[in-house]
């Protein structure tokens, strides 16, 4: 039977973590007015999530899955919603200069999407006038120029500085990364850090984290002297299998009580046994959670 859902949002006031925002979504049949994507993305607040760089990533990839495949589902107030955030996100990679790749990333996926939508208007089921989704495409383009002339500005700072860090701890920092670019992008900081950044070993473990020996062996790069190149297998993999999620913080369900929550919020589950019921819910189960 085809699942559906009702959705409530409450407002719990933690002693020590702040406001907790709980999606409580409740199965029901044979009726409408079920929840929808937007409705639930409506009722989250991702606006204030975006401020805790524990949940940032979260949310971008969320928006960048809506970009690529579940835009022409939301409503016209959901529409609102999502680039009003995706305005904050911006103004925020702007101000703070963090993680400008991944917003570049969710940008250029969602100009390509919204190409193809206005190219195809009358074919797609695209919700809204023409005009208004020229005029989001034009401010996506303003804010790609804006990412592209992004200048990280030197701080001064009198402390200990990474080129101060003995090499094992440099090490350890770069062996925390599961993003190869994250490697790469700090390779670039000092020389030491350039040589560290290309050592075998460390391409090795992100290969075995992230991929199977199956996929090893069907995508196998060589070098002359006959060993693995396992940086450009990383990147060559990266084309052709999905990486692993990591989140500071994520989405959870509950089964017993049918409610969304952020994982370090928590909830006050009813059940004799809390953490058996709770189910972490990645950014793509989030989306299939609405797909009927």
């Amino acid at each position: 039977m085809m699942k559906k859902y009702s959705i409530t949002k409450s407002m719990n006031m933690h002693p020590k973590k702040g406001k907790r925002i709980i999606l409580e979504m409740t199965q029901i049949h044979n009726r409408h007015g079920y929840c929808t994507l937007g409705e639930a993305f409506n009722r989250l607040d991702f606006s204030s999530a975006i401020q805790d760089i524990r949940r940032f990533n979260y949310v971008v990839k969320l928006l960048q899955l809506i970009a690529k495949s579940q835009l022409t589902s939301l409503s016209g107030v959901a529409q609102k919603n999502y680039f009003n955030i995706l305005d904050k996100i911006v103004q925020k990679v702007l101000d703070d200069h963090q993680n400008p790749r991944l917003i570049k990333d969710l940008l250029q996926d969602l100009s390509s999407t919204l190409c193809i939508l206005i190219r195809g208007m009358g074919k797609s089921v695209l919700v809204g006038n023409i005009n208004i989704w020229i005029c989001r495409l034009e401010t996506i383009l303003s804010w790609q120029q804006q990412l592209q002339n992004l200048e990280m500005t030197k701080q001064v700072n009198t402390g200990l500085t990474l080129s101060d860090l003995p090499l094992h701890m440099l090490n350890n920092i770069l062996y925390r990364f599961s993003d190869g670019w994250d490697i790469v992008t700090l390779g670039q900081v000092t020389p030491t850090l350039s040589v560290l950044s290309e050592d075998r070993r460390l391409w090795k473990k992100l290969c075995q984290y992230h991929f199977a020996e199956k996929q090893f062996c069907r995508h196998l790069i060589l070098s002359e002297k006959g060993h693995i190149e396992w940086k450009l297998m990383y990147f060559a993999l990266q084309k052709y299998y999905p990486t692993k999620e990591q989140y500071g913080d994520t989405l959870q369900f509950c089964r017993h009580c049918s409610i969304l929550f952020w994982k370090d919020s928590g909830h006050p589950c009813t059940a004799a046994d809390p953490d058996s019921c709770f189910m972490p819910v990645s950014p793509q189960h989030f989306i299939d959670l609405f797909k009927f």
